[in-house]
């Protein structure tokens, strides 16, 4: 076999499904007619739109999965930047690795899981994400940025969502594709947190960052995550979970109604919830289990509750372009919850509850 180059292998980038162009609405109804994962999808559809129409409800969502890289991006984009959506709880890798990634100009490629040799990959700097490819020089580069955006903060505790923030701001000055997630949710005031924002290009940026810089650096405080998310249940009161994937993101959201009690908060239970998985609950893994179970918990009310038992790319664009053609979300005004976690942050010290004032 002759020597490859790595733009043999680096040719057609992945496309992100835009679903303002597919008007799902007759495809999901037909399919609430229908049995199994057909008419459960269906109601998760109909449960997201009683989000979006629901005047009292902000919408958490939950992000897990390398969905971004698959061509869900632009899905996600839409929902911040028409008000379908709060605030967001995420995986590293998906904010940083994946969508920052592509806002600095780098693309995804089509790749494929059967006939190539991984360590010929390897050899040529290109990582493999199932069936899609990623050129390993272009995510240093996202590695260094995020160096830089470290290097340049004050050396204290951030919480991601305030260390996200501070990418928003360098995207918006420094986008070459504006088509971010990050990007949208920093002007549109919507808070992302990303509990485990370590396992990611973030973390070999803060890395490099605390290793030049010993005695005087910035850090991570991931109970001052826990804490922010948890202040926004309690001013959001009424709330909705719409998670993709699970792990992490899946747990941080719901177990903001239990701390909310601990602090002595009389806060409800998420009126609703859809979950989208293929992760199975016989195991008692956490992106598997039920939302019932999650009920048992005091975590998730059952009234308005669905699993869907299917793969991220089939699933969303038909439910997120239900909520869209529905047009629920064109009554609904943004609540810019990110602007409220700064102004509690900066009275929280001298206010008497700790809590900060409104």
């Amino acid at each position: 076999m002759p020597n490859r180059k790595k733009s043999d292998f680096l040719k057609a980038p992945v496309e992100h499904i835009d679903i303002r162009r597919h008007n799902t609405v007759m495809l999901v109804e037909d399919m609430e007619k229908m049995a199994f994962s057909a008419r459960e999808l269906a109601r998760a559809a109909g449960i997201y739109d009683a989000m979006l129409r629901d005047r009292k409800c902000s919408i958490f969502l939950c992000l897990a999965g390398s969905i971004f890289s698959a061509g869900l991006k632009k899905v996600v984009v839409e929902m911040v930047r028409n008000n379908m959506v709060d605030a967001i709880v995420s995986t590293g890798a998906l904010m940083v690795d994946q969508d920052f990634f592509e806002a600095l100009g780098f693309k995804h490629y089509i790749g494929t899981p059967y006939g190539v040799d991984d360590n010929e990959l390897r050899s040529l700097h290109i990582d493999r994400i199932y069936d899609t490819f990623i050129d390993e020089d272009e995510l240093r580069v996202v590695d260094e940025t995020m160096r830089e955006i470290a290097d340049s903060l004050e050396p204290r505790p951030w919480s991601s969502r305030e260390f996200i923030g501070e990418m928003g701001r360098w995207l918006a000055k420094n986008a070459k594709n504006r088509d971010s997630v990050v990007l949208a949710a920093y002007q549109k005031g919507v808070p992302i947190f990303v509990p485990a924002f370590s396992d990611c290009s973030a973390g070999f940026g803060m890395a490099l960052h605390q290793h030049a810089s010993p005695g005087r650096h910035m850090s991570l405080d991931s109970a001052k995550d826990f804490y922010e998310l948890t202040k926004l249940k309690i001013e959001a009161g009424e709330t909705g979970l719409f998670m993709i994937g699970g792990g992490a993101p899946k747990n941080f959201a719901q177990d903001t109604v239990v701390c909310a009690d601990m602090l002595g908060f009389d806060t409800p239970m998420h009126k609703y919830a859809v979950q989208i998985t293929v992760a199975d609950a016989r195991d008692g893994a956490l992106s598997g289990s039920t939302l019932k179970e999650a009920n048992s918990w005091g975590k998730v009310d059952t009234a308005c509750e669905q699993m869907v038992f299917s793969e991220a790319t089939l699933a969303v664009p038909l439910i997120a372009g239900y909520g869209y053609h529905k047009g629920g979300w064109k009554a609904r005004k943004a609540r810019n919850y990110a602007a409220f976690l700064e102004e509690a942050g900066q009275c929280a010290e001298s206010c008497a509850c700790g809590f900060g004032c409104k």
